[in-house]
């Protein structure tokens, strides 16, 4: 196939010509640069600051109002969209790309919901603020941090709170809003020259909003978390830490038939680093984590059952995963070169158990499912051509093993025996790229990659699905990995007070994992994972003018196009612009925002991904949002916001159907987004 073609070239190249995507100290350079681009005091969208890169600070404000998750942030990076299914917990879309295709890390740990219907996916389990750098890298084009990611990498970081002399640094925000919005975030530091301790919380609550029409959407949440680290730092270049975590939450969901009404989450990691060492070898970095997810759904605690529904009785369902795993990484660097090599694993656990009745369900004992473990080794480097030349380029070889732990499929009257029960699948996924870059950092740079990335079905395509492809006892026995190949391209371009950049991909997916939605009658809806090969293109692009002294014009655009042999491949975002006005004065500033969605009708109704699927042509939409601020000095900071200032009713395109439960038609109605909404938050930092 096309794809394993090019990746012989693609590895071929990696191995042969040492390159670099972005060792743990490599991006000193890109961090030397300011990681956020600020509209005023508040983070209306974010620049690259490297070739497909993006790094922005989440505890900044934002507009729209602060996230509550972490897929709500990421919509502040162009080409990121979230599927949406109520106030909060929606699942991110990058590129018109879902689920595993996005390599989504926190603290460079693997965190994995459980819910089949991925209620809890990953982000859901991330306060945004509580961290100090989001980092995006775009495409195949980096092998560091996991296998499979095509789409691209996500990184929540929290970083090293080093002190030289004893004290304590501070900071946090408060927040209130529309629909009884509140949020409290505080983040305390304190430590020596050799050592320190940290400790991170936020609390987030809101009840249900009213759309622009005033209809009243199910979306209330109520959310906590708490991170504590102790560190070991006998120098600047030296750590040694110990961090554990815990949280809960309740949400409700316009679009589901179950509420979640438990969100547990508990972890436990170390982690050592070691920079600036003598000679050729450079750096050392090296991490393990233990994280574990205990997740409710049910129909009871957050709303009524309805008896008109296939669930007419109280029914809660309980899952978990667990999910352990490490890292290992070496820098060298020598004159014009610097390469990262190391390994990685992971193994994860998935169980339930479910009942009828209100909290019967916790009388009945966990089964295990599914178990998956992945090994891979990596290598990544960078070679300074010139000043003005690079190459940079990655390989890395992953080893996935999956087993069915399924003694049936199917439930209560309607189970059967599992065909595959206590079979194991193993493959051996290789992933690369290569790069080059001109002059980045300049007035005018380029670069094109060429990257190729395999992945291992996961959890959500080998084990929700009723079905798999034709000829198959079911979805673990049929459904292929998937191999993507892609090429990269983009420019920056900085002269006077203008600042434009460009991105765009064009890419092959062969055997992508299609998800077929079909009505079953008395039995219900079913679902039948299958392969089928995909084209994908479409890029992002961004300019910043500023005007005159503290005056800021700045526009944004998306587009994300995908097809199939059966058509328009399902769940692609429309186009979409972003445009703003900031401004400030003195201690005051001020912002404005117009996002534009295009109506979007290349759509497959019927079909999509384990996420969700089209539900047919949608309208386009303009919202108008502004804000202000008002530094009262360098550690106190006030904003205020109002989004969707002309409370417009709107809906997303990528969107869960509205549920029977709460009056939602029959025929599939999207869910709408939230009306008039005003925000005030006040930040500090000490």
């Amino acid at each position: 196939m096309l794809s394993r073609a090019l990746a012989v070239a693609v590895i071929g190249a990696a191995v042969s010509t040492p390159a670099l995507a972005e060792p743990d100290h490599v991006h000193a350079a890109a961090e030397a640069v300011a990681v956020t681009n600020l509209d005023g005091v508040v983070v209306l969208g974010v620049a690259p600051i490297a070739a497909s890169t993006f790094v922005t600070d989440p505890k900044l404000p934002r507009q729209p109002v602060p996230a509550s998750d972490g897929a709500d942030y990421l919509k502040t990076i162009p080409g990121f969209s979230t599927l949406r299914s109520g106030g909060t917990n929606g699942d991110p879309v990058l590129r018109g790309m879902f689920g595993s295709r996005i390599a989504l890390l926190t603290n460079d740990g693997a965190l994995s919901g459980a819910c089949p219907s991925r209620m809890d996916n990953a982000m859901s389990y991330i306060a945004p603020e509580t961290y100090d750098r989001l980092t995006v890298i775009k495409g195949p084009q980096t092998v560091l941090w996991g296998g499979g990611a095509s789409a691209g990498t996500v990184r929540f970081e929290r970083e090293i709170p080093y002190f030289d002399r004893p004290g304590v640094q501070a900071q946090g925000s408060l927040l209130a809003g529309s629909n009884n919005r509140n949020d409290q975030v505080a983040d305390v530091s304190a430590g020596t020259q050799t050592g320190y301790a940290r400790v991170s919380a936020n609390r987030s609550e809101a009840d249900d909003y009213q759309d622009g029409n005033g209809d009243e959407v199910p979306s209330a949440w109520r959310k906590w978390n708490v991170d504590a680290a102790l560190g070991w730092t006998p120098d600047p270049d030296t750590v040694l830490e110990l961090n554990a975590g815990t949280g809960d939450a309740q949400a409700r969901y316009a679009g589901r038939g179950m509420d979640g009404a438990q969100f547990r989450r508990d972890g436990v990691g170390l982690r050592f680093e070691k920079k600036n060492i003598d000679g050729v070898l450079d750096a050392v970095a090296a991490n393990v984590y233990r994280n574990e997810i205990d997740h409710v759904m049910d129909n009871y605690t957050l709303r009524d059952p309805d008896p008109n529904s296939s669930m007419p009785m109280p029914m809660a369902s309980n899952v978990g995963d667990t999910t352990e795993g490490g890292r290992v990484a070496l820098t060298w660097q020598q004159d014009n070169w610097e390469v990262t090599a190391g390994v990685d694993g992971r193994q994860s656990e998935h169980r339930k158990r479910s009942a009828m009745g209100r909290g019967t369900y916790k009388n009945q004992p966990w089964t295990e499912d599914a178990q998956f473990r992945t090994v891979g080794v990596f290598a990544e480097s960078h070679w300074h051509l010139s000043e003005v030349h690079h190459l940079m380029s990655g390989v890395r070889i992953d080893r996935a093993q999956v087993e069915d732990r399924r003694a049936t499929t199917g439930s209560g009257m309607m189970a059967m025996p599992n065909p595959t029960a206590g079979q194991k699948r193993s493959e051996t996924l290789p992933g690369g790229f290569v790069r080059y870059e001109h002059d980045m950092s300049g007035p005018l740079g380029w670069y094109a990659g060429l990257g190729h990335a395999e992945r291992m079905p996961d959890y959500w395509e080998l084990f929700s699905p009723n079905r798999g492809p034709a000829g198959a006892p079911n979805a673990f026995a049929g459904v292929k990995p998937e191999a993507t190949t892609q090429l990269d391209v983009g420019m920056e371009y900085r002269h006077g007070n203008v600042e434009a950049w460009a991105s765009a991909y064009a890419g092959r997916i062969d055997d992508y994992i299609l998800f077929d939605y079909m009505s079953g009658g008395m039995m219900g809806s079913t679902t039948r994972a299958r392969n089928i090969d995909a084209d994908i293109a479409g890029g992002e692009a961004g300019v910043d003018w500023k005007v005159a002294d503290g005056l800021k014009l700045s526009g944004v655009l998306a587009y994300a196009w995908g097809r199939t042999d059966e058509g328009p491949l399902p769940q692609m975002p429309p186009l979409e612009a972003r445009l703003s006005a900031s401004g400030e004065h003195g201690a005051w500033s001020w912002g404005t925002l117009l996002r534009i969605a295009a109506a979007q009708n290349r759509v497959n109704t019927d079909q999509g991904n384990v996420v969700g699927r089209d539900l047919g042509p949608s309208a386009g939409f303009a919202v108008f949002s502004l804000n202000g601020g008002y530094r009262f000095s360098e550690h106190v900071q006030l904003t205020a916001g109002i989004d969707n200032l002309f409370d417009r009713a709107y809906a997303e395109h990528l969107n869960l159907a509205g549920n029977s439960s709460f009056g939602y038609p029959a025929d599939p109605e999207r869910i709408n987004e939230p009306g008039r909404t005003a925000w005030l938050k006040l930040n500090f930092k000490y």
